[in-house]
């Protein structure tokens, strides 16, 4: 018997880890005012599969299924499209909306590390928000986040609308535009020569080839540089840019919200702001999170075209934080202290560990029966700060013996003054 390929079972203490990072995002999601939403994993495969959906990149990657019924199903594979079904499914929500949802999704793609086939994703969205502050929002929340993980990121951002403004100025035809800016959002990835081979492999002409190349090979291509060049200086997707940047500038995140022309994200759905997260230090090079403006598309998925449903959304990669975090090793133990026996019984040990965590301390047992400087070695290992040694004579007298393993001190103290010591620890 063996696990399904890009999947995982979690216990312990990467359980422990995951679990502390999406009290984390909850944490945050609810602070900015995001209520919790659960939506279906099973959905219609018409409706995933439709054009206004994620487009034919990610259809590749679906899990399609057929029931006894012989319907034809498919496993999510983002939370967005099941989201805008719920809006869309559900008029009477009174707009502006904000909601967040944990849950997995899955894809057929091929595994690397950061990147599984059933994985979790925590996402943000927004409806009903016409303007730039919902994007820049959604930026302030992953901020805010990453900072509070202790995660130092660089958030690339675009417009899709400015991108195909300068795609049309560049004169590639409307049917190509789409795979043409799936290409250019993988030049970190391939490199100018990889982009290249793209295009040729996808058949365009010469000239349009050659105009894309001098704009991928701009040294400093600045939105300024871009509008004018362009002849963009008043077009929708360049004032569109402009009112984010502004917005960015005068919160002073323009350092960490850097502008990426090239940036447009793999999925359809898209039609203004995107924006992308990683690693600042580029040592982990899978994106962290990403999302951006999907005006339209939720009326367009259930044929309501005369309704005007503005969304923007954010989700945050778990999987590809969680790898980041273990490979910084920012996280040992999540137990507060370690109850070790020495001479007693094991009704006393769980009558000791019960005060405990009556008085909100989380508590790890000790019955291995090894020495206790074998025990005390694997408590300084684990990461565990504290060690509660419970002898007879401790016992007898109504105390136990407080272990500091980091300030390397001991002390014995009565249950009621270890509770307190270690309330807020």
């Amino acid at each position: 018997m063996q696990k399904v390929k890009g999947t995982y079972d979690f216990f312990g203490k990467e359980q422990a880890l995951r679990r502390k990072i999406q009290a984390t995002l909850r944490e945050k999601f609810e602070l900015y005012d995001f209520d919790e939403m659960v939506t279906t994993e099973l959905t219609d495969l018409a409706f995933l599969t439709s054009k206004y959906a994620g487009g034919d990149e990610i259809v590749k990657e679906m899990y399609q299924l057929t029931d006894r019924r012989e319907r034809r199903l498919g496993l999510r594979y983002d939370l967005t499209i099941p989201f805008a079904k719920v809006i869309a499914l559900n008029p009477s929500i009174e707009l502006p909306f904000k909601r967040y949802e944990m849950g997995k999704v899955f894809r057929d793609g091929p595994v690397k590390r950061g990147r599984l086939r059933e994985f979790l994703q925590c996402d943000v969205d927004v409806v009903g928000v016409e303007g730039p502050e919902a994007e820049v929002e959604l930026m302030q929340l992953a901020i805010d986040v990453f900072r509070t993980l202790d995660i130092e990121i660089e958030l690339k951002w675009n417009n899709r609308r400015f991108l195909g403004e300068m795609m049309a100025a560049i004169e590639i035809p409307a049917e190509d535009m789409l795979s043409v800016m799936l290409t250019l959002d993988k030049l970190a990835k391939v490199g100018v020569i990889g982009v290249k081979q793209e295009l040729v492999d996808k058949g365009l002409g010469d000239a349009v080839i050659s105009g894309i190349m001098a704009l991928i090979e701009l040294e400093e291509p600045t939105l300024e540089l871009l509008m004018n060049k362009y002849g963009l200086q008043n077009s929708e997707g360049a004032l569109e840019v402009l009112a984010v940047r502004n917005m960015l500038l005068k919160l002073g995140l323009e350092r960490v919200c850097v502008f990426d022309p090239f940036l447009s994200r793999g999925l359809s759905f898209y039609t203004g702001t995107v924006y992308e997260i990683f690693d600042a230090s580029s040592s982990f090079t899978s994106s962290l999170g990403g999302g951006g403006r999907y005006d339209g598309i939720i009326g367009e998925l259930v044929g309501k075209n005369d309704v005007d449903y503005s969304a923007a959304g954010l989700s945050f990669g778990m999987e590809s934080i969680m790898a980041l975090l273990e490979s910084l090793e920012v996280e040992k133990s999540s137990a507060a202290i370690v109850l070790i026996p020495i001479g007693v019984t094991a009704l006393e040990v769980l009558q000791t560990a019960a005060e405990l965590r009556a008085g909100g301390i989380r508590v790890k047992l000790d019955t291995s029966g090894r020495k206790l400087k074998n025990i005390l070695a694997s408590v300084a290992g684990s990461g565990i700060r504290y060690a509660l040694l419970l002898g007879e004579s401790e016992w007898n007298e109504g105390l136990v013996r407080l272990k500091d393993m980091e300030a390397r001190t001991e002390q014995n103290l009565c249950i009621d003054e270890v509770i307190y010591r270690l309330a807020d620890k």
